[in-house]
């Protein structure tokens, strides 16, 4: 594959900014689940599983039965503006470019679905972006979801003959203009509940024990950025892993047997997670539609999800003044 673009460009290139979120279906139906989770669940890093022992699962029991349950739960969740994650990874495309102006051409990408890390390379580059900072939209370093960024975009780069140079953001879970815009978001959320909680519960993607014996800071991470959110906000905070998968050793606690615990302690509950940039079907659904359901069902009343970042101010703030210092040099 050859490079767009004209020969003997001018050192006043622009640069390129490109936000990476995880990804998601094209639709909300079971074939375009397949097709995501075919990709999604292919990855090495996603799933540690030799691919001769891994691929008949996956091709089998997998994809046979779990699209059209995914299916159901995307449609819940699904807008005009297509899958919240989509819609939502766009508008904060779009603030990014208002803010940083003209000298930045500003794109976003899925890892996996569209649009592709790799196309959204190239069409920075036919704009004329020979320096591109990448930035994955994971505050907490996980070999499964950062790592996976990185994999993607210098494999791109190995078709290239005439390549962008690249940086990428990286980690963000203890910076401090982060865990600002966490506390003004769970703040704002608070004072919008007709309830006081009892408990402030951050809920983070879960991970294969392993991935924490293996050397993934990922469980730290999350651990330092609840401490430090706690500290900010000035008051305790709980945290619990979602999204368990197989049977392996996850991370704990667990999410919903957290919710079923506290609801029946009969403990009001404000549950948010800061492990995500923006809201998507691991939030909508799994935490405000299942995990009100999982709390209520053991006997809890008063019940609250806090939205993500998105794209509202304090987000935005964040990710302009982390954009920023990263293209330090170059902008």
């Amino acid at each position: 594959m050859t490079n767009a673009g004209a020969p003997g460009m001018s050192a006043a290139d622009r640069i390129g900014v490109l936000l990476v979120n995880l990804g998601t279906p094209d639709a909300p139906d079971a074939p375009s689940v397949r097709r995501y989770l075919a990709e999604f669940l292919s990855d090495r890093r996603v799933v540690e599983i030799p691919q001769w022992l891994w691929q008949p699962i996956l091709r089998g029991a997998i994809l046979t039965t779990r699209p059209k349950k995914s299916a159901h739960a995307y449609a819940q969740v699904w807008t005009e503006a297509g899958s919240p994650l989509a819609a939502i990874t766009r508008a904060q495309a779009e603030k990014l470019q208002a803010a940083l102006g003209d000298a930045v051409l500003v794109s976003h990408a899925m890892r996996y679905g569209k649009p592709a890390i790799g196309a959204r390379i190239d069409a920075l580059f036919a704009a004329g972006c020979r320096r591109i900072l990448i930035a994955p939209l994971y505050p907490q370093y996980c070999a499964a979801t950062t790592a996976t960024v990185a994999d993607a975009a210098n494999a791109h780069l190995a078709t290239l003959r005439w390549q962008p140079a690249l940086r990428f953001v990286p980690p963000y879970s203890h910076d401090d203009a982060y865990i600002a815009a966490l506390t003004a978001s769970v703040e704002t959320g608070l004072g919008a509940l007709d309830f006081t909680p009892d408990v402030l519960l951050a809920s983070f993607h879960g991970m294969p024990e392993r991935t924490r014996t293996l050397g993934d800071p990922y469980h730290d991470q999350c651990r330092d950025t609840a401490r430090r959110l706690s500290d900010a906000l000035g008051r305790p905070i709980e945290v619990a892993f979602q999204s368990r998968f197989g049977r392996a050793k996850w991370l704990e606690p667990a999410t919903d047997a957290t919710l079923a615990r506290l609801g029946g302690e009969g403990c009001g509950v404000a549950i948010f997670a800061p492990g995500f940039a923006a809201d998507c079907l691991e939030t909508l659904e799994e935490l405000a539609i299942r995990g009100r359901e999982q709390f209520e069902a053991a006997g809890g009343r008063h019940f609250a999800y806090l939205p993500c970042l998105n794209d509202a101010v304090p987000g935005m703030a964040m990710l302009e003044a982390l954009i920023r210092r990263e293209l330090a040099g170059w902008l």
